[in-house]
């Protein structure tokens, strides 16, 4: 038999560190900017992209053979496309939890919504933004609720010395500065 299908010993675990474990709550948590431009998105398929491609079909369609009509090809393939983008996007506003970071203003503990600065044992300082899973921009320092970095930080508070699981391995980070967006009067 190979060693691929041997139990190992549960002491071998011991010395790795796991990953907090992953929330099964089937809730797509958004802050109320990232719901907008969602519903935004949505707005703008719905009622301004789909009608112009539904004509373009329809002329493209009333000018005969459309086995070699390129417009009607392409135009029915874009058709499908934002049909399907309609779709997911309203699957994903369906089981929206928009959640208000600045109800946690002034907090330093680290909760859904927040800017943390964190210093790892390189020395390297970063700065993360806790957001949901369809609004986080990596390029913009932004990440989900549920990747690593997030999972290890939510809960922590300022000062609080964690232990993040890397590709790498076990790095210790240190949160220097939590905080988050102030309420807006209106």
């Amino acid at each position: 038999m190979s060693k691929a299908f041997t139990r190992e010993s549960d002491d071998e675990d011991d010395d790795q560190m796991q990953l907090p474990e992953l929330p099964f709550s089937g809730k797509n948590y958004m802050t109320p900017a990232g719901y907008a431009r969602m519903h935004q998105e949505l707005m703008s398929l719905i009622d301004i992209e789909r009608p112009k491609i539904v004509d373009v079909v329809h002329w493209a369609a009333s000018n005969g053979d459309r086995s070699e009509n390129g417009d009607y090809l392409y135009g029915k393939k874009r058709l499908r496309e934002i049909d399907r983008r309609i779709r997911f996007l309203t699957q994903r506003i369906e089981i929206a939890e928009v959640i208000d970071p600045t109800v946690h203003h002034g907090n330093d503990q680290i909760f859904f919504g927040a800017t943390v600065t964190y210093l790892e044992t390189t020395g390297t300082e970063r700065n993360v933004t806790i957001l949901g899973i369809d609004e986080a921009v990596s390029a913009h320092g932004e990440v989900s609720w549920v990747s690593p970095i997030a999972r290890t930080l939510l809960k922590a508070r300022e000062g609080d010395v964690l232990k993040l699981v890397t590709p790498n391995g076990v790095m210790e980070i240190e949160v220097l500065k939590v905080s988050y967006p102030a309420k807006l009067n209106r």
